[in-house]
């Protein structure tokens, strides 16, 4: 058979180092589907839904750093790769979309499932063009592909399904892309303003994100030569927490009240590698220095004094011999002081309360960081999930944490899931999962059962939208619409295939979930927690105390007062986060 575009593609793929493409199939999308068939080297990874497929690429690409491929076939179905693609392009993982299209001669005139794809995907990538010649190959492919794993984000190619199956025995073969790793840093000017800065303050406190990814020693470094506590972003939990004396946990609507404070009460503010977002958890009067590859994203939450382009790992090199080391440790002493009380506060809410049903979120996730492997990657569904992720998994070096932490979107975890354990198919991979979420994506369980993919869930089953309810309590709003009706999830996985049981009691608790662990395949563990589990953040603003107030006046005048004595009951201890 004559080489064609989609051969092209493939090959293309194949020298860049792709081994997966996930994706689902469809009539626009075969030339590409069978030119993956007969090759025969690279997975056709098929999902039940395109949203997954996008994820499951995304998770992919969060493990391994390399680029991860998904395709959809024309209209509805690339479309539904957006939700996905728009979390890894927030994530700043390297994906390229295949996103077929109709027919070159009809668009433009309404035709069977037509849209215009270069446009919709537009918002949720870094390059998105629309390749309706062949003669426009190999190199807008390469642009693509380059794009994706420089500049760490989305690619979307939409390619018409008949250029697909064009000939291409008289193109080129496309160059190998592979990423490059630059030296970054700023100028001898920006550093020397950066020195002056830190040595003039006395109280110095450094939030740490994703982009401290690599550079574990330097933040330590650098922190021991400032004597300053470091306060970690959620994305940033799995490279800065693990072997640091200096840390103090984390701030913001997850956090608790010892990250809060240290930036609360510092003179001057060293931000390495993070896009924080939460304004309101920034300190007033600090000097603030921020460090990040992308020059545009300095100064986008607070007023930034000194700015530095460049990567957190060659900043704190070319910054640490102009420092002048500080003597006085007060500001970290009272920090890590503060951080071992919200600890060992932390650790008290999870503890095995052996009659209590339904058991209490906390201790579940406890568990988990317990019986889980040294090296296991944890994805947790948006909402409360995360926040006992955050606060109770921890993190060694090589664990890894992944999620939509940007982008926040529902439904998340299994699916990423997918791509992880499939790029790491000896690797334990646990998802904790909600009720929502997963009911969102259900199909996923089905994957897994038809791929073989020894994913673990663990799924915290309260029968609500849990952190939206407590979004309402907060604004002073009566929970409604957030109830959920659920089946017997673990009778649903077993119906499909999955080892699963149901967990009721804190006892049953560690067999069950050792017992998925143990097994050679997909397996779900469904554990009924209470629905009225407060996560309070670190501080609590007067709107907020109002809301709260307003909720329960509410509530009692709906006839709704049954929720209050659970809310009392569940939340005897709740005195952490002030």
């Amino acid at each position: 058979m004559a080489r064609t575009i989609s051969d092209l593609i493939v090959e293309a793929l194949k020298v860049a180092g792709v081994r997966r493409v996930y994706g689902l199939p469809g009539d626009s999308l075969n030339g590409f589907t069978d030119a993956l068939r007969r090759d025969g080297t690279l997975s056709w990874q098929h999902v039940r839904h395109e949203e997954t497929a996008a994820f499951a690429a995304g998770g992919d690409a969060a493990v391994t750093g390399e680029l991860a491929v998904c395709a959809g076939s024309c209209g509805p179905g690339n479309l539904h790769l957006i939700n996905g693609l728009f979390d890894a392009n927030r994530s700043r993982v390297p994906v390229l979309a295949i996103a077929a299209h109709i027919p070159n001669a009809e668009i433009g005139g309404t035709y069977f499932q037509e849209t215009h794809p270069q446009e919709l995907f537009r918002e949720c990538s870094i390059y998105c063009e629309l390749a309706s010649v062949r003669e426009q190959f190999p190199h807008v492919l390469e642009i693509a592909m380059r794009s994706a794993v420089e500049r760490r984000g989305v690619a979307v190619l939409v390619v018409p399904g008949e250029v697909l199956l064009q000939p291409a025995d008289d193109l080129r073969s496309a160059a190998v892309i592979r990423p490059s790793t630059p030296l970054a840093r700023p100028g001898e000017a920006e550093l020397r303003a950066a020195a002056g800065a830190l040595d003039r303050a006395g109280r110095v406190t450094i939030l740490a994100g994703a982009g401290c990814a690599g550079a574990h020693e330097q933040v330590l470094d650098i922190a021991a030569a400032l004597g300053a506590p470091v306060v970690h972003a959620l994305r940033g939990k799995e490279f800065v927490e693990y072997d640091n004396p200096y840390d103090v946990g984390m701030t913001g609507l997850l956090g608790f009240s010892s990250g809060y404070k240290a930036m609360e009460g510092c003179d001057a503010l060293l931000m390495l590698g993070t896009d924080f977002p939460y304004r309101q958890f920034y300190p007033d009067a600090a000097t603030v220095l921020q460090v990040d590859s992308r020059g545009e994203q300095i100064g986008r939450r607070t007023r930034v004094d000194v700015a530095l382009v460049g990567t957190v790992k060659d900043t704190i090199d070319a910054l640490l011999p102009r420092l002048t080391p500080k003597v006085d440790t007060t500001h970290l002493d009272q920090m890590r002081a503060h951080y071992a009380k919200a600890r060992e506060r932390l650790d008290d809410l999870a503890v095995n309360d052996r009659n209590r049903t339904p058991m209490h979120p906390q201790f579940v996730a406890k568990t988990i960081d317990r019986l889980a492997a040294d090296d296991a990657v944890f994805l947790p569904d948006v909402g409360t999930p995360v926040i006992w992720a955050a606060r109770y998994l921890h993190m060694n070096g090589r664990r890894r944490l992944v999620g939509s932490f940007n982008h926040g979107t529902m439904a998340n975890a299994v699916p990423q899931a997918i791509g992880v354990q499939a790029s790491h198919p000896g690797r334990q991979v646990i998802t904790l999962s909600g009720d929502g979420g997963l009911a969102m994506l259900l199909g996923d369980l089905i994957s897994l059962r038809q791929q073989r993919l020894p994913v673990k869930i663990v799924l915290f089953t309260n029968g609500a939208l849990s952190f939206v309810e407590l979004e309402m309590k907060a604004a002073g709003i009566v929970n409604y619409g957030t109830e959920l009706e659920n089946p017997n999830f673990a009778a649903v996985a077993r119906a499909l295939g999955l080892h699963s049981e149901r967990v009721e009691r804190p006892a049953d608790l560690e067999a069950a979930v050792q017992a998925a662990f143990d097994h050679d395949g997909p397996a779900l563990v469904e554990v009924m927690v209470a629905r009225q589990e407060l996560s309070m953040p670190p501080t609590i603003s007067f709107e907020q105390i109002k809301g709260f107030t307003l909720y329960a006046t509410r509530t009692i005048l709906s006839g709704r007062g049954d929720e209050l004595i659970d809310l009392a009951s569940t939340n005897v201890r709740r005195r952490v986060f002030t």
